[in-house]
């Protein structure tokens, strides 16, 4: 695109010249892409130039997101396909174009609300970019939203080139695996990747010839090959999991490393974080920072509960799920449940709102309904007393931490980092996307909204979490035409 565009504005630089004017002369220092695409319509029009709109120029335009206006330059962030930005700036007078980095094309709009010339003051920068854990990265836009399948083909690929690590640490996988002190999978009569192959073919072998039976009728013997209960309810789903985890020894593909992994029984309990407004199953609905997150929520828990009895069962785990909702208890709670410390959820078994109270720098209970722009300076000593409301309710670690918008996409990076535990992020909508240009003027909101920690917060949550869940694709992508959210 940019050597295209430098021979467009080399040929036609009256035309650019114009165009980049007519910018100019709106005196306006951030244009919005509309803004951009407007005058360039508008300047066509009154020029009679039909041509300049199929030209490399209005092509930048027409894909520029924002610009950037000072007396001498114009900087763009461009994205002309979805996953892929540029950022360029043109000189004014001579009208040449230039690729800049997006710290450079940053620091230009900084100096242009702050009022700095050159690079003068001292500015601290943190880099907040993904907090990269070995994890591969995607590089397709393809791939977006399609985060367990990429991940299958990458780790397929990566034990069909080295199986003897790969196959390695399948085994040490499976051998971690239990729950509540009782042993998965493996016991220790398996030691190596070749005792595993020789256990599952005469494991195999055994269960074809009791196709009706069930761990009780056959766990002795399995014992003795080296398995523990976790592959399967009954014995035909048992050699089916078997054989699915030998044909992955013998050759990995995404479809059956997928489907094995997903036999694995490992989610026992879950903790989901909602810390902000009335978190209760009635007389929440309609007060100030409640609303559809409730129902969300609670129908989230419902179904995950009903999915992991389900998936236990089939694998032959006797054991009871548990998800706890945690949330702020509020002592002056009007006419609701909300200064209960816990609530059975109804239409569940065994899921319960755990309620912890927001504490003063005492150690006093903060008893009033708090809006979600204030609750920054709770959530650090929220959490430390989530932590141990939760290890106490559950009797250990849970195995996943849900986090529900800023506050607690936050909380839930905290406890994961101190527990060791999978993070997941609900990306419910972001602050920043609801208040035009609010990364830039974030200090005369500041004191009514306080972006600065709730930008901040974003930030480490969406980095720390080891996965993100979206309602859709164009939530996190956008389309060809639109920039998604995340």
């Amino acid at each position: 695109m940019i050597k295209k565009l430098v021979e467009y504005l080399r040929a036609h630089r009256d035309d650019a010249y114009l165009l980049l004017r007519r910018y100019s002369s709106l005196d306006k220092k951030f244009l919005l892409s509309s803004e951009l695409l407007d005058e360039l319509q508008k300047y066509s029009k009154e020029a009679q130039n039909g041509h300049l709109l199929e030209s490399p120029l209005a092509q930048m335009i027409r894909t520029g997101q924002e610009a950037a206006l000072d007396t001498q330059w114009m900087y763009l962030a461009v994205r002309p396909r979805i996953g892929e930005w540029h950022y360029l700036r043109v000189h004014l007078e001579s009208v040449k174009v230039e690729r800049v980095s997006v710290s450079r094309y940053l620091a230009f709009k900084e100096r242009l609300l702050d009022g700095q010339q050159g690079d003068s003051g001292w500015p601290l920068e943190v880099d907040l970019g993904p907090f990269n854990r070995e994890f591969p990265r995607l590089k397709e836009a393809k791939s977006i939203g399609q985060g367990v399948a990429f991940l299958n083909r990458k780790l397929s690929s990566q034990l069909f080139e080295s199986l003897d690590k790969g196959d390695q640490r399948l085994l040490e996988f499976l051998h971690v695996q239990q729950v509540r002190g009782t042993q998965l999978m493996l016991n220790d009569r398996i030691i190596d990747v070749a005792g595993l192959r020789q256990g599952i073919r005469k494991a195999i072998d055994y269960l074809e010839q009791q196709p009706d039976a069930t761990w009780l009728n056959v766990g002795e013997r399995l014992r003795e090959l080296g398995f523990e209960p976790g592959w399967g309810k009954t014995a035909e789903r048992m050699s089916d999991t078997l054989q699915l985890l030998l044909d992955i020894l013998e050759a990995p593909t995404p479809a059956n490393l997928e489907q094995f992994l997903s036999r694995i029984p490992s989610i026992f309990s879950i903790v989901i974080l909602s810390p902000h407004g009335y978190f209760g199953q009635s007389n929440v609905l309609g007060l100030p920072d409640t609303g559809g997150q409730i129902v969300y929520i609670l129908d989230q828990v419902r179904a995950l509960e009903k999915e992991m009895r389900q998936r236990l069962q089939e694998q032959g785990i006797d054991i009871e799920p548990r998800i706890l909702v945690v949330t702020r208890l509020i002592p002056e709670a009007q006419d609701t449940t909300c200064d209960q410390p816990t609530e059975k959820i109804t239409g569940t078994r065994n899921a319960i709102i755990l309620r912890i109270p927001f504490r003063e720098e005492g150690g006093e209970i903060v008893p009033q309904w708090i809006s979600r722009f204030e609750v920054w300076p709770y959530l650090e000593r929220f959490a430390i007393e989530a932590e141990k409301e939760v290890l106490a309710e559950l009797g250990g670690r849970p195995a996943l931490i849900v986090g529900n918008y800023s506050d607690g996409c936050l909380v839930a990076s905290l406890m994961s980092r101190r527990l060791r535990v999978t993070q997941c992020n609900i990306a419910h909508a972001l602050e920043k996307n609801k208040y035009l240009w609010s990364e830039l003027y974030w200090k005369q909101m500041d004191d009514q909204y306080h972006f600065a920690c709730q930008f901040t917060a974003d930030l480490i949550a969406m980095n720390t979490a080891d996965f993100i869940i979206t309602s859709t694709y164009q939530e996190i992508a956008g389309t060809s035409d639109t920039v998604g959210q995340y």
